[in-house]
């Protein structure tokens, strides 16, 4: 059957979890004589197609070899977010004064009991993703092993053969080790196993300056760890507006954390108890010594061991599984969703690319991923979150663009918070309201943007939004006030001769 891979620490929370998402005594059933949909891989993207295609009716089996939930449950957004929420609460302690709360005695992090409350909550949560879930209330065939293609319309799985007419893989990708002289033998983190931590590194090096290098430099070193971040280009989150990124760096600054930039690590080696990084920065050599080295970049498509070949579907061990616009593979019963074969790796945009593979797969739907408007956040303290075209993206395609922003600074519920840094930011097809991108850089910009994701999808422009009365206070107010900036503009010099004329003619 297979065994788990191990998940620490061993306590009650974590062998819930384990007992959720990957029973050790589970049996598997026998095949149907042919299923209509057969899945690998029970990340996001598996999961909802599965669950999606059984609750129209289909014949459903589903494949995980390893913990139903993937990335997202077990080592991704759930623990990483309760992570940063305890971060944030530290913080929020720290910075009390300014708000004229004194408190009594020292506050103090205990960085295990954060740890121990992050499991408990993912622990509860893995439930909806289990086996036992998908099988007793859902219908669905849930095999617990290794599927391998053995021709283009059967997978085999643990000695069983299921026959199918579609198929989707699902299997994700995995973090990749990086191309660093001796990082595998000094011994390196990632995000599949920083969350096994039950005590806070004293020096943590961060290699990367993206999303989950970011994120989890800020929140370890708000916990009290002295954190280093070594990123290779000039500045961080490089697919972010530069002015939204050094938002993110100084606020990281002050949290305490070393940023270097435009560096190049050199090697990386144990010396005695300590991890040792070699960095080369402006012609200049220097060494970083720390307790953990966590690695927050490279990611490789777990294609191997499927025997895709016998199946006929073409793929590439760097990009993954190859599928057109409509998830299809170059086998025309198979498709694929999810990280395994799609740039864009969030969880939100695998369960968008499962819903098109039950449209397609089961109905013969024509939905297509060009169609998607695909939000995204980085979950710093300000968030960055982003959807559709940034300014220069938009120039490049030729679009004349009239870009608004609105500073937090002017919102007074921002004010009132204390969370001044950061701004809204909408894209515009200039002589008209079409929104084509935006940007909110705010502590809760993730539950801001939805307005405006909202609005590029229904193609309502940001006159819409304008027109819809927002309740004060709220930093979200920041949005409207970029629908009034718009409005603003479209008053010239000719147009407001003309209401002056009208209404000095009006009070004669």
């Amino acid at each position: 059957m297979g065994s788990c891979t191990l998940v620490l620490p061993l306590d009650e929370s974590n062998k819930t979890l384990v007992n959720n998402v990957h029973p050790l005594r589970w049996k598997n059933p026998e095949p149907a004589s042919r299923y209509n949909l057969v899945v690998i891989g029970a990340g996001t993207a598996g999961l909802v197609t599965a669950a999606g295609a059984a609750g129209l009716g289909a014949k459903v089996a589903l494949i995980e070899r390893h913990l139903m939930g993937g990335d997202c449950l077990n080592v991704g957004c759930v623990p990483s977010k309760g992570v940063i929420r305890a971060s944030r609460a530290a913080h929020d302690v720290k910075i009390a004064g300014q708000f004229g709360i004194t408190l009594g005695g020292n506050a103090t992090i205990d960085f295990g009991k954060a740890m121990e409350r992050m499991r408990r909550i993912r622990a509860g949560i893995s439930f909806h993703d289990s086996f036992e879930r998908f099988s007793r209330e859902l219908g669905i065939d849930v095999f617990l092993g290794t599927g391998k293609f053995t021709g283009p319309d059967s997978i085999d799985v643990e000695g069983k053969r299921l026959r199918f007419k579609k198929a989707a893989i699902c299997t994700g990708a995995r973090a990749a080790a990086p191309p660093i002289p001796g990082i595998e033998e000094t011994g390196y983190l990632t995000n599949e196993n920083v969350f096994w931590l039950t005590e806070l590194p004293k020096r943590l090096t961060v290699i990367g300056g993206g999303p989950i290098g970011c994120e989890l430099a800020q929140a370890f070193g708000r916990m009290g760890s002295e954190v280093t971040v070594i990123e290779a280009a000039g500045r961080l989150l490089v697919r972010e507006d530069d002015d939204a990124a050094e938002i993110v760096r100084q606020s990281m600054l002050r949290d305490g954390v070393n940023i270097i930039l435009n560096a190049r690590i050199l090697k990386a080696e144990r010396r005695g108890t300590d991890k040792v990084i070699t960095v080369e920065r402006n012609g200049k050599k220097e060494e970083i010594r720390v307790d953990e080295i966590l690695v927050g970049i490279g990611r490789a498509p777990n294609v191997e061991g499927l025997d895709l070949e016998k199946a006929g579907v073409e793929y590439d061990t760097r990009e993954g599984v190859k599928v057109n616009e409509m998830l299809q593979t170059s086998n025309p019963r198979v498709y694929a969703a999810g990280d395994i074969c799609f740039p864009y790796k969030f969880t939100h945009t695998a369960d968008a690319l499962a819903r098109i593979v039950i449209a397609n797969a089961l109905f013969k739907g024509r939905q297509k991923t060009s169609s998607l408007i695909i939000p995204w956040c980085t979950y710093t303290d300000p968030e960055v979150a982003h959807v559709g075209m940034y300014e220069k993206e938009a120039r490049n395609k030729g679009l004349d663009v009239l870009t608004l922003t609105v500073p937090l600074s002017d919102i007074d519920r921002a004010l009132l918070d204390g969370e001044t840094e950061g701004f809204a930011r909408v894209h515009l097809k200039k002589g008209s309201d079409t929104i084509l991108g935006a940007t909110v850089v705010a502590r809760h910009a993730g539950e801001m943007l939805n307005e405006l994701s909202l609005a590029i999808t229904a193609k309502l422009g940001l006159s819409a939004i304008g027109r819809t009365i927002h309740p004060y206070p709220t930093q979200a107010e920041a949005i409207k006030r970029l629908a009034d900036a718009y409005n603003r503009t479209r008053l010239t010099t000719f147009v407001k001769k003309l209401f002056t004329a009208w209404l000095k003619w009006q009070r004669s």
